[in-house]
């Protein structure tokens, strides 16, 4: 019994220990689903991060995009990401103005697109919507940056969703990242609202063309200011033209036979807008069949200010034209486009009975200041200058009608033509100017009509104490298309709400105009102080 009893005890003080070294084992034994389970969950952390980030990159490069109206221009407003913030102003082809605008990761740029010409046209037609339009582009740009927010923010989501659904075909987990992707987004957008500093336009960074325009911010400001009251005397003064023109028809200097051509001189627009109201009523009242534009009708010959021409079509008539040294091949091109316009470059044309020549400057010199050929006649550019000159002297002399009137926008230019054709009109001085080539041996005498500024210079009209007065002149042509009289129009010659009209009767038509000779540059030979005076227009 006792052994029997000790072997039961032996076999089970064995069997305890087995099991209780069995529990004991199982306790020590490392578990790997713990440490395994915590890199699966910071893996899928990681990965939900990576994701969203991911997504709201594409989702910003993808649909932070956003077309906006800033006045007549239509603009393109984008969003990129970016550590530092900031904003660039695109003006194709001038150049861009970098802004230290806001902080966050998030970069705005602005590119400024074409003019549209609805818009455009309305402001030519109402000098007063200009300072409308300005007041409102603050609004329109703060409008289109919410819309692009917006937009970005909802393309940020959208396409986090749909990578993560790709990535991880998991309801909760793309929740996740959409959750995430709409705080980033949304948290980097309001940090940009949030650090906004208004005054960072007054410190811009320049580049391209535009490197020039801190030498002129100042003034163009002051400019702005001044243009407002001087739209608003110039829109009182073109609504004094038709009792004007009553009163100057009513006197017995000279009285248009019928057949009579009447043809608008103008030239050097200088993209003014109010040109545009002044012409279109001296066309309507003064009966104009043709009008001639001797050049410079923009400042910098770009894409933004090809539309500024559309109103050429608007005035129903025959337009020709020739390009000035402001005017690029692109603006040309601009001004053909119009229906009733038409384009002369060594060329000839023949409108209402008149058969006209004309070439464009042979110069392209927006920067008088940076342009070599724009500060001064020069031996080299007098010797170009005059070069077109000849070039359009020989096409005259070679056309099969007879040439009545020729067109350069240089007067430089007209000395060759002394002698080919009876009437020279020019541009370009932005002073109004008549006066006789001299003449050449058994030839007929040429007068040289200069025009003085349509556009009052543009904006640089307007950099003095009195602004620079808009001019033009009407030329009546008998049937057998000689000149007969001409009348001068000077808009705001004093700063204040006046037109000016005279009234020049030409006896003996044959003979031109009885003005003085004055002499030309040529080739290799003095200067002449009068047509040269102010050569670097």
């Amino acid at each position: 019994m006792d052994g029997q009893e000790n072997e039961q005890r032996s076999t089970g003080d064995e069997a305890v220990p087995e099991n209780d070294r069995a529990r004991r084992w199982a306790f020590r034994r490392p578990r790997p689903e713990w440490w395994l389970a915590g890199l699966r969950r910071l893996g899928i952390v990681l990965a939900v991060l990576g994701v969203t980030l991911a997504g709201v990159v594409a989702g910003t490069y993808a649909g932070g995009h956003q077309g906006t109206d800033i006045g007549p221009f239509r603009a393109e407003l984008s969003l990129s990401p970016s550590l530092g913030g900031g904003t660039t102003i695109d003006v194709p082809p001038l150049g861009s103005l970098q802004l230290d605008s806001h902080s966050g990761p998030a970069y705005l740029t602005v590119k400024l697109g074409s003019l549209d010409q609805g818009r455009t046209e309305k402001l030519i037609d109402d000098p007063a919507s200009i300072s409308r339009a300005s007041q409102s582009a603050v609004e329109d740009v703060r409008a289109g940056v919410m819309r692009l927010g917006l937009k970005t923010l909802a393309s940020a989501v959208l396409a986090t969703l749909l990578l993560a659904g790709l990535a991880f075909r998991n309801v909760r987990r793309t929740a996740w990242a959409g959750g995430l992707a709409l705080m980033i987004t949304a948290g980097s957008l309001g940090l940009a609202a949030a650090t906004v500093r208004p005054q960072s336009i007054d410190e811009p960074r320049y580049e391209g063309l535009l490197v020039n325009a801190p030498a002129i911010v100042g003034d163009a400001r002051r400019i702005a200011n001044d243009y407002t009251k001087y739209a608003d005397q110039l829109q009182r003064m073109v609504g004094n033209m038709s009792k004007l023109y009553t009163t100057v028809s009513a006197l017995p200097v000279y009285e248009p036979a019928p057949g009579t051509t009447r043809v608008l001189h103008v030239s050097d627009m200088h993209l003014n807008p109010t040109g545009w109201s002044l012409i279109r009523t001296i066309v309507d009242q003064f009966g104009i069949d043709v009008v001639i534009d001797t050049g410079d009708i923009t400042d910098w010959g770009s894409e933004p200010e090809a539309s500024y021409v559309g109103s050429i079509g608007l005035l129903k008539k025959p337009y020709v034209y020739i390009r000035g040294n402001h005017d690029s091949p692109r603006t040309a091109a601009a001004v053909a486009d119009q229906p009733n316009a038409i384009v002369l470059d060594n060329s000839t044309t023949t409108v209402s009975g008149l058969t006209i020549a004309g070439i464009g400057d042979p110069r392209f010199t927006p920067d008088k200041e940076t342009s070599p050929a724009g500060s001064g006649l020069t031996t080299q550019v007098a010797d170009q200058i005059i070069g077109s000159g000849e070039k359009l002297a020989t096409t005259v002399q070679n056309s099969p009608t007879k040439v009545n009137i020729a067109l350069v926008h240089d007067p430089a230019s007209a000395g060759p033509l002394s002698g080919t054709c009876p009437l020279v009109l020019a541009g370009h001085m932005h002073e109004r100017q008549v006066f006789k080539l001299p003449q050449a041996p058994d030839k007929d005498p040429t007068t040289l009509m200069v025009e003085g500024s349509t556009g009052g210079a543009g904006l640089r009209g307007l950099e003095g104490e009195k602004p620079t007065p808009l001019t033009m002149t009407v030329l009546y042509f008998d049937q057998q298309k000689m000149l007969q009289a001409y009348d001068e129009i000077t808009v705001g010659g004093t700063g204040q709400s006046q037109v000016n009209l005279e009234r020049h009767v030409i006896r003996e038509p044959e003979k031109g105009a009885p003005v003085p000779v004055t002499p030309t540059p040529t080739r290799g030979g003095p200067e002449s102080p009068a047509p040269t005076a102010t050569a670097t227009r």
